[in-house]
């Protein structure tokens, strides 16, 4: 595993605030990484949830404060704009 590529893209899930792709990785990188490359990565890599919490805990833990916290949702609200797909039906 790319322990790199995937403290990249862990960072890149952590500070967008919107819609997350390969391309989108890439454009911030200033395409110094290809979205093929993060799109090979992304399939050929086993990262589950303990490997990815691993990685974040760290940054998770230093920004948590006794008056707040990080919430993450992984929820797909249907919206009335949102056409049908596998995922929203």
């Amino acid at each position: 595993m790319d322990k790199i590529l995937l403290a990249l893209y862990a960072d890149y899930l952590l500070s967008s605030f919107g819609q997350t792709t390969a391309t989108g990785l890439s454009d911030v990188l200033d395409h110094t990484i290809s979205h093929d490359k993060i799109t090979r990565f992304l399939a050929n890599t086993e990262c589950n949830s303990r490997e990815l919490w691993r990685l974040v805990k760290p940054t998770v833990r230093a920004i948590t404060q006794q008056e707040g916290g990080v919430i993450l949702d992984d929820t797909i609200a249907e919206n009335a704009w949102t056409d049908e797909n596998d995922l929203i039906t």
